[in-house]
């Protein structure tokens, strides 16, 4: 029973065994909780210029085009140049960014300009960077010890996404915005020196020349194109994020579903994160799967189950259970589609196939945002939810009829 119980829990054996692994990733945690402390301490110093709910979102459309541009064009950059080097300028870069944010803040300068063009570079840093750094997990990580460090990498992610609002909040409302910054500024000292005591890290393995002789964006759409099982991953998750992400949704039915307010848009908005997080935690199991296309296509499946029985109920805590069994799902999909990817995809392709998972990433939920409103406004907030878990289902069962291949992908022999 105790060995049982012991087995489900995420797997720590690539932290207990590989140092610049640990360090890796101990320095992503710490940089990522405050890098959500920023967004919140940003988010709340343009209202407080502004006043403006629309001021406020354009913060996330003036961060969506550099990450969308830098993501693919860094991908390319990682697959020609030393990423160590190109994830320590990326680091130190974004510790720049919190820093100007911080002297900002601090000389009460009160220009919405300079926020937005400092969030602005902040994902153009991010981006540029990090495909690289995604890319180096496989060069430190043995193949079979990839699913326990996606694990680990997806705990950390999420670790941020709970951890780090929470806490910035609360510095906000003690010391003001300033205290966020520069909490973020000096967290960055962590993942900086984990990038300065690894070896270099050229694409291709080692002892390749520095300098691919090509490698552009281009290449990498086109390698995306021709191999099956990667593209349909991709697929899967746009299904996902497009049809079954309704989190513009949620001021709304915080409003007229459950009678609350902001307090509960923020309960709605934290479930899927802390059901991914109780996911990544308790992800001992996820070595023993071979068979990860099926994986991935049967939690995105329940991704989009889970989405439209949220809509359906009228119970806030048990639509938030249901919340954060849709997040749990994310998680393990997210696990298998980045250990496929890091896996099947050769060292010289995985910078720019990270460049488009980037662009998945940023550009998918904000088509969610906007297929989610567009149905909410012609019919209601829960008819949306409820036919975008549906479409999301269906466009899951489209994709395993049209590709069997991909439900009998075996990890044992990856193929792209």
């Amino acid at each position: 029973m105790r060995r049982a119980a012991k087995g489900a829990f995420a797997d720590l054996s690539p932290l207990r065994e590989i140092p610049s692994y640990r360090r890796v990733w101990f320095g992503q945690s710490v940089s990522s909780i405050g890098q959500q402390m920023t967004a919140v301490a940003v988010a709340v110093q343009v209202y407080d210029l502004t006043h403006s709910s629309f001021a406020t979102g354009l913060v996330g459309l003036f961060s969506l085009f550099p990450l969308i541009a830098f993501g693919l064009y860094g991908g390319a950059v990682a697959d020609r140049v030393d990423r160590r080097l190109l994830g320590l300028i990326g680091s130190a870069g974004l510790a720049l960014v919190s820093a100007v944010l911080a002297a900002q803040a601090l000389l009460g300068l009160g220009s919405v300009a300079v926020l937005y063009a400092a969030v602005a570079v902040q994902a153009a840093f991010f981006a540029l960077s990090s495909p690289a750094r995604s890319s180096m997990v496989p060069r430190l990580v043995p193949p079979h010890q990839l699913p326990a460090a996606n694990a680990l990498n997806t705990v950390s992610m999420n670790l941020g996404m709970t951890v780090g609002p929470m806490l910035g909040g609360v510095l906000i409302g003690a010391f003001g915005v300033q205290s966020a910054y520069l909490v973020d500024t000096v967290a960055f000292a962590a993942t900086i020196y984990a990038m300065w005591r690894l070896p270099a890290m050229r694409p291709g393995g080692p002892d390749a020349a520095p300098g691919a002789p090509r490698a552009t964006v281009l290449d990498g759409l086109r390698f995306l194109r021709e191999q099956p099982n990667l593209r349909t991953s991709f697929l899967a998750d746009l299904a996902a994020m497009i049809f079954g992400l309704p989190r513009a949704l949620f001021p709304a039915l915080a409003v007229g579903l459950y009678g609350g307010g902001p307090g509960t848009v923020g309960l709605l908005a934290a479930a899927p994160a802390v059901g991914a997080l109780t996911g990544a935690l308790f992800s001992g199991w996820v070595s023993r799967v071979q068979r990860h296309g099926l994986a991935i296509l049967g939690s995105v499946a329940a991704w989009g189950l889970s989405i439209a029985a949220f809509g359906l109920v009228r119970d806030l805590w048990l639509g938030l259970l249901l919340l954060a069994v849709a997040g749990c799902a994310d998680t393990v999909s997210m696990i298998f589609r980045n250990t496929m990817m890091q896996v099947a995809a050769p060292d010289e392709m995985r910078g720019r196939l990270q460049g488009v998972f980037i662009v998945v990433v940023a550009g998918g939920p904000r088509l969610g945002d906007f297929e989610s409103g567009t149905v909410a406004a012609l019919t209601s907030p829960a008819v949306s939810v409820v036919t975008g878990g549906l479409a999301c289902v269906a466009a899951i069962v489209l994709l395993a009829a049209r590709r069997p291949a991909f439900l009998r992908y075996d990890a044992r022999h990856p193929t792209p």
